[in-house]
């Protein structure tokens, strides 16, 4: 044996390769189970495959007729080294999505400890992502076939995955801005039609990392509940909507003051709201709210008159423009009329 590979290693092949060079038999199951052991054993204390097998070989010097045996000897080392190594990174990668979950639900014991293990400097800050629209989020290959594209790319020590509640969720360094970029190439490259990434602000520490995972997530909310049709939300974006939510009660009394009249019209509210959404969205121009809205711009002015003479207000009046836009925008949020 070489120093690379330890000589009570393969005394059990050497022993069997002796028994087929004088009987001429194959070796039986147990002797090929003893194999797969050592081939395990050898990938455990990290002997380089080609030595293992190099000195597989050797063993075999001078015994005549042992080639179909050396075959099956060999083939069954191989197979425990493989299955040793494909044991040892999905131990891995179950450690990292462990790693994952606390570091996202804020379970702090040795989050730092842990952290240096897979390279990470917990004290940086960090983006988080998360995307929605997991074909099957119980199934890891799309999560486990991007994590690794990503990590080709970027580097272990620079990319977390996890599959969090349903949504993809990945932590990269704030210094590191196209991976989250990278991140939606890959879900749009692999999710089906109707996914959405929502993008966190970048924040420091362990806190931060929960903080960015949280803005993500609510950004995918929010962009649900206003009806965005964005692919990619930022909350840096979206700041606006958490502090118009934070005094429900006020934005409830603004929302009925304002829209209740709409509740009146001849048609139904929700084609004057619609309207009224096109153009706020279109920065108050007509023209561009009517192609949005597939109407004639005629048909478009005779909305917001409508609107004017049914509230009193006009999106044509700077201030009146914030009241009623501000109306519209907690309507969606609060999921307006309630019964």
């Amino acid at each position: 044996m070489t120093p690379e590979v330890p000589a009570e290693l393969l005394g059990g092949h050497l022993h069997a390769l002796r028994l087929a060079a004088r009987s001429g038999r194959l070796p039986d199951r147990a002797a090929l189970d003893a194999n797969r052991a050592a081939g395990a054993r050898a990938a455990e204390l990290g002997v380089p495959l080609p030595a293992l097998v190099d000195a597989a070989l050797a063993a075999a010097d001078g015994l005549p007729g042992v080639l179909p045996a050396l075959r099956r000897a060999i083939a069954a080392l191989l197979a425990g080294y493989e299955q040793a190594q494909l044991d040892a990174l999905r131990g891995a990668s179950a450690e990292r999505r462990q790693f994952v979950d606390d570091l996202l639900l804020g379970r702090a014991e040795r989050l730092a400890e842990r952290a240096e293990h897979f390279g990470l400097r917990l004290a940086e800050s960090y983006v988080v992502a998360a995307a929605r629209g997991l074909a099957d989020p119980s199934d890891a290959a799309q999560p486990e076939r991007i994590e690794r594209d990503l990590i080709a790319r970027f580097g272990s020590h620079n990319i977390l995955l996890a599959v969090r509640d349903g949504l993809l969720v990945c932590v990269a360094p704030a210094t590191l801005p196209a991976a989250v970029g990278e991140f939606t190439h890959h879900v749009r490259a692999r999710f089906p039609a109707g996914w959405r990434v929502g993008v966190g602000r970048p924040q420091r520490g362990p806190g931060g990392i929960v903080a960015s995972y949280r803005e993500a997530a609510g950004a995918l909310d929010l962009a649900d509940r206003l009806g965005l049709k964005h692919d990619v939300v930022r909350a840096a974006d979206l700041l606006v909507f958490p502090v118009l939510l934070r005094d429900r009660s006020a934005m409830e009394d603004l929302v009925t003051s304002v829209l209740s009249p709409l509740l009146e019209a001849r048609g139904g509210h929700a084609p004057l709201l619609e309207t009224l959404e096109a153009v706020f969205a279109a920065q108050g121009n007509q023209t561009a709210a009517a192609r949005r809205l597939g109407l004639s711009a005629r048909a478009v002015t005779y909305r917001l008159q409508r609107i004017r003479r049914l509230t009193g207000f006009s999106p044509d009046d700077p201030t009146q423009r914030f009241t009623l836009e501000t109306a519209v925008l907690g309507a969606r949020l609060l999921d307006w009329p309630w019964e």
